[in-house]
């Protein structure tokens, strides 16, 4: 009975502890979300004609607009019109977008945050840069046309 009484008493005292205060330390973050402010849709004309002016900074011709618009309207798939439409743009000799730096990671966040300036009217947020940033970094084969090309695909181009 007296093992029982001092094992008990052993794990008793060794099982109560005073409980420490631990405070956390969090700076308040606000959180936005950039595209969430986005609500008109770009009408067809103004897709084709925005999109005409960030690759090749000059202003569409009437008869160029008039043929895209009519292809545009034509065809069933609109999703897959505009990234024809962009992809033919993209592969023009004439086109006036800036080409990455990649000297140094400077350099990458400039061209980065320049696109999404042209293209979105907004800075990108940190992890779209990073992201962005990271992709560039690690894969030399990828082209000033395929980042636009994947920045003017995505569903936020198509709002304003």
């Amino acid at each position: 009975m007296r093992k029982v009484i001092f094992i008990l008493s052993i794990l008793i005292f060794f099982s109560c502890k005073k409980e420490k205060k631990v405070t956390y330390h969090i700076n308040d973050v606000n959180i936005t979300q950039n595209a969430a402010v986005k609500d008109h849709l770009k009408s067809t004309t103004e897709f084709i004609s925005i999109a005409y002016s960030d690759i090749f900074g000059t202003v569409i011709s009437t008869d160029k607009l008039a043929d895209l618009s009519t292809m545009y309207k034509a065809f069933g798939d609109k999703k897959l019109i505009e990234e024809m439409v962009i992809k033919n743009f993209l592969n023009e000799p004439t086109i006036q977008i800036s080409q990455i730096d990649r000297t140094s990671e400077i350099t990458i966040q400039n061209f980065v945050t320049d696109s999404y300036k042209k293209l979105f009217n907004r800075t990108p947020d940190e992890y779209e840069l990073w992201f962005i940033v990271d992709m560039i970094q690690k894969d030399t084969d990828l082209t000033a046309e395929l980042i636009y090309f994947s920045l003017m695909t995505a569903n936020e181009y198509r709002y304003y």
